[in-house]
């Protein structure tokens, strides 16, 4: 059986999970296809230093579902998939469950660092590299405003499946 092959990126109101939540989310198959991208209303303002990231406004998420609304659908979604996370880390503490219902989750940015090969002396492991760096080397065109939950879903999809090529 062919394991499902997802990508996912969330946008938040911060970096801390226990102060923070998900302010957008999206979710690709390996085609490309939007399974999911939908505005998350987060119960309580977004920073300015947040909107100012990703371009998010309160009033943007006025209307838009709780997490709490949208969690059935994204378990069905991720359940028994492999999900492609760029700093796998960070996003996955947004969820209830770590979306432990997944297969498996690869953090798209660590095989990145590997691949690309910049050693950091500090820590003894590859150099970190953000998604739009990534996206940059592999030669993928942006489709949407970078630090948006769906383009940056399709720039992880990208490199990853850059990685996979280099991985034959």
């Amino acid at each position: 059986m062919i394991e499902r092959l997802l990508y996912l990126d969330t946008e938040t109101t911060g970096i801390s999970a226990q102060a923070h939540t998900i302010v957008e989310v999206a979710i690709v198959d390996d085609s490309g296809r939007p399974l999911l991208d939908t505005l998350v209303n987060p119960g309580r303002r977004i920073p300015g230093d947040a909107a100012a990231i990703h371009g998010i406004t309160d009033a943007m998420v006025h209307d838009a579902p709780a997490l709490a609304e949208l969690w059935p659908q994204i378990q069905e979604l991720v359940a028994g998939a492999h999900v492609v996370i760029y700093n796998a880390d960070f996003d996955r503490k947004f969820f209830p469950d770590r979306l432990a219902c997944a297969s498996r989750i690869s953090c798209a940015m660590l095989e990145f660092a590997r691949h690309y090969g910049e050693k950091d002396p500090y820590r003894g492991t590859y150099r970190w590299k953000n998604l739009e760096f990534a996206a940059c080397h592999v030669r993928y065109r942006w489709t949407g405003a970078k630090h948006r939950a769906l383009a940056d879903a399709l720039a992880c999809r990208s490199v990853w499946q850059w990685i996979a090529q280099r991985s034959r």
